[in-house]
């Protein structure tokens, strides 16, 4: 086994100085995350990576062999090489001016632009060509954050069977934020990451979000996080990333020299941290305000407080974090002039990146830290600062917007949105007795260390391989080319055969609107060859109404079941009922029907002789499924005593005679003849009671990859229409 990891940069960045080539190591959360999980799997069972993203800078012609092979060599890893122009329209374009603002919430921020999206979609291809030129059918590919969120579907559609993961770092947005993108790109998005096996995200929230988006944009309903697309099963769950806690705990001689220093120096002071990257959306000018608050309501406090303010440059290009730093700069010129003088200065304002040494001698002898993002997906931060706590002192204000929160829940929880609950809360910090603190950091040190990165990254990896198992599970009784052939083989030596086709989802696609489903030129084509073969009969069953149906096909001259089965004609007969029927049943019943195709818009009543339909496909999603449970609950208990049946099917409940059904109505066809070939297609649970009733030698074929009697599957419309190419 091989774990290829794809994110949008590697873990080290390559400079040019000199005519040299030099590679640099690089920081952050991911890549210090996920490289020391792969540093464990080098150590501990062997297992080959290989890590795939951009260098950091344009490669020339004549030096990417020289990369490759030393980025091989030295990192495990494989460079994609883009132009830093495109890499410019990428990342500082639709990443960071419409991803990044909008997946946290931002939509005021976020600029809409098609060039941009454009421009998303040509990196993702590129990113997409590497990785397969690279990719190994035994490998297992996990695809990190919203940068290469197209990626897994690109992957998908080239390489279907093989185990993809994709974990998102950054929030992801209720539906009503998403909304704000438009429809193509939003749907576009959704079946990227749809393209994985599993889905990652930080706290549940997110992952709710998710799912609930994937049932209002695409309509696919979801149990327990697993998604059925018809074609395979998807699955999104919810994965707190750590950290490795034994870096920042077990600190060094230097770190404790560091930390002793820094407490001499300010021995009569008490220290807050405040360490982020330069971002609208950590929350930095509310936590200023909150700081400047509180020294206003605390003079005792004044010349024995300072306020470590680190900012890290990030996005420089990007106009809006430029104004972020201005007016940071701003606000802390006021404090300090404001409550400062030549002795004290309130805020020691650095904006600079420090490497891990330096902030974790911060993260171990500041008194407290000041974690307060607008809104964050997790926030690494919070977490290295408790496990750097060596004598478990120390005090977290932490934001209940940070994924952090859900996890850190002895910290003090404050709202980043509100100066007043951050004044308080740095003032209860300072005051918080040593024998509470510890308390507090012991219980939170005990699970950040339970649940640490390698924990982390094991738990997604090990479902990841539960998913992919369960998907060949379902895949394992498709229709594979050897098995095609060898029903194809019985059906020319047949000496009679008979086919059963359902219509809607096994023929066609289904569409918003029934009616628009009328068969193509191809489809009328492949039905006009199929009856055309010598000895065959082809029977069109669907639960269609006899005057559609027959509208459509009756030039054909083809078998047709309609209503699943209420009404057959056999070729240029008349339509004719399998039994005596009544509808009496209907008024009692539409009058439920109406009022609940009230309540959903966008839902309709169809009904047929001796059945109603409810569509609800059109509908939102989410208000349907919760008002087809209502319906079909008060269906049963109005049907109770009647003779009917109440059947959920793809987006419609149908309510029909009882005794009528798909099944019985082919035995009209079964019981007159006896046919050496028998096959059977279908894709709806209606089809399955046709399934149950064939002989043990029939070709039954399922659509899609629901659990079903069907003893084969195809994945849709368009691999039935190639096996009945096939057969003719």
């Amino acid at each position: 086994m091989r774990l290829v990891v794809v994110s949008n940069r590697l873990p080290f960045s390559i400079k040019r100085g000199k005519g040299q080539i030099r590679f640099e190591e690089t920081a952050g959360g991911l890549v210090s995350g996920i490289s020391d999980y792969l540093d464990s799997l080098k150590a501990s069972v062997k297992t080959e990576t290989l890590w795939i993203g951009w260098p950091g800078t344009e490669i020339d012609n004549k030096d990417k062999d020289d990369v490759k092979r030393r980025s091989l060599a030295e990192f495990s890893a494989h460079p994609v090489f883009v132009s830093e122009k495109d890499m410019d329209d990428f990342y500082l374009g639709f990443c960071n001016k419409t991803l990044w603002p909008l997946l946290h919430s931002f939509p005021a921020y976020t600029v809409y632009d098609y060039t941009l999206w454009d421009s998303y979609r040509k990196i993702n291809k590129v990113f997409c060509d590497t990785v397969l030129e690279l990719l190994k059918p035994d490998d297992i590919l996990w695809i990190h954050d919203y940068h290469l969120m197209l990626l897994p579907k690109l992957i998908r559609e080239r390489m279907p069977d093989i185990p993809i993961g994709f974990f998102l770092h950054i929030p992801f947005p209720p539906h009503e934020i998403l909304q704000f993108l438009p429809n193509r790109i939003r749907r576009e998005i959704l079946e990227g990451i749809l393209g994985a096996d599993l889905s990652g995200f930080h706290i549940n929230e997110y992952t709710q979000n998710f799912l609930r988006c994937v049932m209002r944009i695409l309509g696919y309903e979801h149990h327990i996080g697993e998604i059925n697309l018809i074609e395979r099963i998807a699955k999104a769950d919810t994965f707190p990333m750590g950290i490795n806690f034994s870096k920042f705990f077990d600190t060094d001689k230097k770190i404790l020299e560091g930390r002793a220093t820094l407490k001499e120096k300010y021995k009569d002071t008490k220290t807050v941290l405040s360490v982020d990257r330069l971002d609208y959306t950590k929350g930095i000018l509310n936590r200023l305000s909150g700081f400047e608050l509180f020294l206003e309501d605390n003079p005792g406090w004044h010349r024995k407080v300072v306020l470590h303010l680190i900012c890290v440059p990030s996005r420089i290009g990007v106009q809006r974090y430029q104004k972020t730093k201005s007016r940071i700069d701003e606000l802390v010129g006021k404090i300090n002039g404001k409550f400062g003088d030549i002795s004290w200065s309130p805020i020691q304002y650095q904006y600079k990146y420090l490497p891990i040494e330096q902030l974790s001698v911060l993260y171990a002898a500041c008194d407290v830290a000041l974690v307060t993002p607008l809104r964050d997906g997790m926030n690494l931060i919070a977490k290295e600062y408790i496990a750097s706590r060596h004598d478990k002192t120390g005090v977290l204000i932490l934001s209940e917007m940070a994924g952090a929160a859900k996890e850190l829940q002895e910290a003090i929880i404050i709202n980043p949105n509100s100066i007043e609950e951050i004044a308080f809360a740095i003032k209860d910090a300072l005051e918080l007795p040593v024998e509470v603190q510890q308390k507090q950091n012991e219980i939170m040190q005990r699970r950040l260390k339970e649940y640490d990165i390698i924990k982390w990254a094991d738990e997604f990896i090990s479902e990841l391989n539960m998913v992919h198992e369960e998907r060949i599970k379902y895949h394992a009784n498709i229709l594979t080319p050897s098995l095609r052939t060898a029903l194809i083989l019985k059906s020319r030596d047949a000496r009679s055969r008979i086919i059963f086709l359902d219509y809607d989802g096994t023929l066609v696609p289904f569409v918003e609107n029934p009616q628009k489903a009328v068969p193509d030129k191809e489809i009328m084509d492949l039905l006009y060859l199929l009856k055309g073969t010598a000895n065959t009969e082809v029977v069109l069953i669907s639960g269609r109404d006899k005057d559609t149906l027959g509208g459509w096909f009756d030039s054909l001259d083809l078998n047709l079941i309609a209503e699943h089965g209420a009404w057959i004609k056999q070729g240029k007969g008349e339509w004719k009922l399998i039994k005596p029927l009544i509808n009496d049943w209907k008024p009692g019943v539409l009058p439920l029907i109406r009022m609940y195709a009230d309540r959903l818009p966008g839902s309709f009543i169809e009904e047929k002789g001796f059945s109603i339909v409810w569509h609800y496909r059109r509908s939102d999603q989410e208000l349907a499924s919760i008002r087809v449970k209502e319906l079909v609950d008060d269906l049963v208990q109005l049907t109770a005593n009647i003779d009917v049946q109440v059947l959920q099917g793809a987006k419609v409940i149908e309510i029909k005679n009882s005794g009528i059904n798909k099944g019985t109505a082919a035995m009209q066809f079964l019981s007159k003849d006896r046919y050496d070939f028998i096959m059977a297609i279908g894709d709806d649970l209606t089809d399955e009671d046709l399934f149950r009733i064939l002989p043990e030698d029939a070709f039954s074929i399922k659509v899609g990859f629901q659990p079903s009697h069907a003893k084969f599957n195809l994945r849709d419309y368009r691999e039935v229409r190639k096996l009945i190419e096939e057969v003719i």
